[in-house]
């Protein structure tokens, strides 16, 4: 009897645990279909983004994204600190595609070994603004080719992000010349 209520136990807090961990976890992002990536490639402006520690305090901040002869790309992270007067500083990556079907699916490396998932979920027909997701999504960034958004594109932006799960009042724009 003893070991009966104890495997009840044991399959009651197993059943909970399996609830709770699968209302906790989101389901996956969506990318969009395809990613042209000659019409991507170039600078994209960082108009808006949920900040984490290495990007607080930067200001001006733009991507860069070239390709290369291997295939992969050139990601350059140019910013300021601080402010838009300060000078010009970069970081150079690489980035590569991890889903050759949708090409919407990146890998992004700043420091060896570290490689982190770039998720393109939203993007113009036009290629004028791009949405960049996290698996988590604790991180996300608004690009755009211009350094400002008109409010309309903006606001679907956000509705389209809070659809996938996104907290859009963590996003904060970024100051742009």
């Amino acid at each position: 009897m003893r070991y009966r209520f104890l495997s009840l136990g044991f399959l009651l807090l197993s059943s909970l645990s399996l609830v709770s961990c699968s209302s906790m976890k989101p389901a996956p992002l969506r990318t969009v279909p395809h990613v042209d990536l000659q019409r991507y490639v170039g600078d994209w402006f960082v108009f808006a983004n949920i900040p984490y520690s290495l990007e607080k305090g930067k200001v001006g901040t733009l991507d860069r994204y070239a390709m290369r002869p291997d295939g992969r790309m050139d990601n350059i992270f140019l910013f300021r600190r601080g402010s838009l007067d300060a000078p010009l500083e970069q970081w150079k990556g690489v980035a590569w595609v991890h889903n050759k079907a949708t090409n919407a699916e990146w890998r992004v490396q700043f420091v060896w070994p570290l490689r982190v998932p770039y998720l393109i979920i939203d993007l113009d027909p036009d290629y004028q603004w791009s949405v960049i997701g996290y698996p988590s999504r604790k991180l996300a960034w608004v690009l755009s080719r211009r350094p400002v958004l008109d409010d309309a594109t903006y606001r679907g932006i956000l509705e389209r992000m809070a659809k996938q799960g996104y907290d859009t009042r963590l996003l904060a724009k970024v100051p742009q010349k």
